[in-house]
């Protein structure tokens, strides 16, 4: 893989969802690594009134050609109707762990 294909894709779900749908996207081999964060607070904008609630994010190391079929995954095994799937382009890291990315998603 090229550092240039490697990224951090971003997703929002519910805390009781959030460790399922990062287990089933590794497993997927979609993603060589995935971080769930502790429970936050999200204020955001849906169907015309600002909402409030808690969420987990779910960090997703992987490459920019499995954004389609994480993105295809989280609509049968997400619970929102709008899941928030993000893709942030790595620019630099260290070599080691690009290495090990590169092979983990090699498959």
């Amino acid at each position: 893989m090229k550092i240039q294909d490697a990224g951090m894709a971003v997703v929002a779900a519910p805390p009781e969802a959030a460790e399922a749908i990062a287990r089933t996207i590794v497993e997927k081999k979609l993603a060589a690594c995935a971080q769930v964060t502790a429970p936050i607070t999200s204020v955001y904008w849906w169907k015309g009134a600002v909402q409030e609630g808690p969420e987990r994010l779910i960090l997703l190391k992987t490459e920019r050609g499995r954004i389609p079929r994480i993105r295809d995954l989280l609509k049968s095994i997400h619970p929102y109707e709008v899941p928030e799937l993000i893709f942030l382009p790595v620019t630099a890291g260290g070599d080691a762990y690009l290495a090990w990315l590169s092979e983990v998603m090699a498959v």
